[in-house]
């Protein structure tokens, strides 16, 4: 089976895409990077690759005087190392119609929090404050809204009474980084069908 090409978007650390990078190396994804994608040219994430053989580009919103021209920008340049499917790492921008109709179906973003609860940002703030026992993390495919997409995979994790947003946050992003190369791996291999907005997992108990 060939590797799926994935295109990579991102805007700032890139642990998430660090955890990727590491999957496909051990195995666990098959998959090459076509191309990562940042809207930010200081970005961290853009070191990450540095010396890999992965092509890097940044596309700063500010050089484009509407959105539209901007995500066309983005799409191709993913066409053009021929992306079979767009990960969002930290990639701190909405998507807009014109971009997702390029890619139905075709677009996974990870979220810090139980979808639908806590939408947005500071996911992890929003679950403090309101004061919920459960937190975790949600990979989806991303439609027009925010958020708000077909949930593929979710883990809980605990909140304690003692929890910022920033130790929640740190606990959250280690399962983070287990569960998106689990729904890429996932996809690569085909096992992920979508029926309205219900994700089937074809051979559900097979890891």
């Amino acid at each position: 089976m060939s590797s799926t090409v994935l295109g990579v978007l991102v805007s700032g650390r890139g642990s998430n895409l660090q955890a990727i990078l590491d999957a496909i190396r051990e195995g666990k994804i098959n998959a090459k990077i076509g191309v990562v994608i940042s809207d930010k040219k200081d970005a961290f994430a853009l070191q990450r690759v540095k010396g890999l053989g992965i092509a890097t580009e940044v596309i700063e919103r500010k050089d484009f005087a509407t959105k539209r021209q901007f995500e066309e920008a983005l799409v191709n340049t993913l066409c053009e190392h021929n992306v079979e499917l767009v990960v969002l790492a930290g990639f701190m921008r909405l998507l807009g119609s014109d971009f997702i109709s390029a890619y139905p179906g075709k677009i996974m973003n990870i979220h810090p929090a139980l979808l639908p609860s806590f939408p947005g940002l500071n996911a992890q703030k929003q679950a403090i404050e309101y004061g919920v026992k459960m937190s975790g993390c949600t990979v989806h495919f991303v439609d027009e809204g925010m958020d708000s997409g077909p949930i593929i995979l979710q883990q809980a994790v605990p909140v304690a009474s003692s929890d910022t947003a920033e130790t929640l946050a740190a606990r959250i992003l280690e399962v983070e980084h287990v569960l998106y190369p689990r729904a890429i791996s996932l996809y690569c291999k085909g096992r992920l069908t979508l029926n309205g907005r219900q994700v089937v997992i074809t051979d559900e108990n097979v890891k």
